[in-house]
């Protein structure tokens, strides 16, 4: 009778602390998996300066574009010299990218650079890394599209905010050429390429799918970028790390259509090439958008 009564009572212990841990588990698997998707929701803010424009002598203005959901984003303009201005689009946790603002500006191109919802300076709670972000880029092209002297557009982005352009210039004809450096395929990759355990994926796109109301096989760049041809598109990226991983450039290069030109170095980090060759970056680029944009 003791026996009995001493194993059921070991067995009742055993079992308490089994489906304690189970529940334990669960529990921190959830809250982990629900941060996680927070920290990418919720990308730190950096300001821009505007010091490297002044310290150029680039004339700007600061402007304020108005989403289609209501959101206003902060943005610098220069109006064109050469009747084409391209849309500056940064990347994720990111800001305005001062350095190529200049750029263009010094070869007469307009330019429109903006923070993204949730980033700098612009109003927005979370980031979708691309989805609800084509709202701003359309804000930034409805503008462009507004002001005198522009006679044709190109946009430029890095990483999320290539993939964005993407997105955008593949719905909207305005756009006439678009550089995409160092752009995913999708955003499903992303995850799978930044997230280490398999088995929480489901969790961190439960998460982020609740909070943001978008699906993320919404965001897939791959799928898209051949509507942008006959339209001119231009993948650059760094064969290193992630780009390497998923396969990026060569990916976006082989589902586009023609034409396409594809710029690619070894060793070079994610949004690198420029910082790698400033010079024949510029050379590159500024090329490609004076044959796309101006039938130079």
């Amino acid at each position: 009778m003791n026996q009995k009564i001493n194993f059921r009572y070991v067995f009742n212990i055993f079992s308490t602390i089994i489906i304690s841990l189970l529940c334990a588990i669960l529990f921190l698997t959830a809250y982990y998996t629900y941060h996680w998707s927070q920290s990418i929701l919720h990308p730190q803010r950096f300001i821009a300066t505007g010091d490297s424009l002044k310290e150029n002598n680039i004339e700007y203005q600061e402007v304020e574009l108005i989403t289609k959901d209501g959101l206003k984003l902060s943005a610098w303009y220069t109006p064109p010299k050469n009747g084409a201005v391209i849309l500056l689009a940064h990347g994720y946790n990111d800001n305005r990218p001062e350095s190529l603002y200049v750029m263009f500006a010094k070869h007469d191109y307009g330019v429109l650079a903006w923070d993204f919802r949730a980033h700098g300076e612009s109003e927005g709670e979370f980031s979708t890394l691309g989805y609800y972000e084509q709202l701003d880029a359309e804000a930034a092209l409805d503008f462009a599209l507004a002001q005198q002297d522009v006679e044709v557009i190109g946009a430029w982005g890095g990483s999320m905010g290539a993939a964005t352009m993407i997105l955008t210039a593949s719905q909207r004809t305005e756009i006439k050429a678009v550089v995409a450096d160092s752009a995913f395929p999708s955003l499903a990759d992303v995850l799978r390429l930044n997230m280490p355990f398999e088995f929480l994926h489901p969790l961190v796109i439960f998460f982020g799918q609740y909070q943001t109301g978008i699906q993320i096989e919404n965001v897939n760049v791959e799928k898209v970028i051949a509507d942008i041809s006959p339209r001119a598109v231009y993948i650059i990226d760094g064969w290193q790390g992630g780009a390497i991983a998923m396969n990026s450039p060569y990916r976006l290069y082989d589902s586009a259509n023609e034409p396409k030109q594809i710029w690619v170095e070894d060793d070079v980090p994610h949004l690198g090439m420029y910082g790698h060759n400033p010079q024949r970056y510029e050379n590159r680029v500024i090329k490609f958008f004076d044959e796309y944009l101006l039938n130079k």
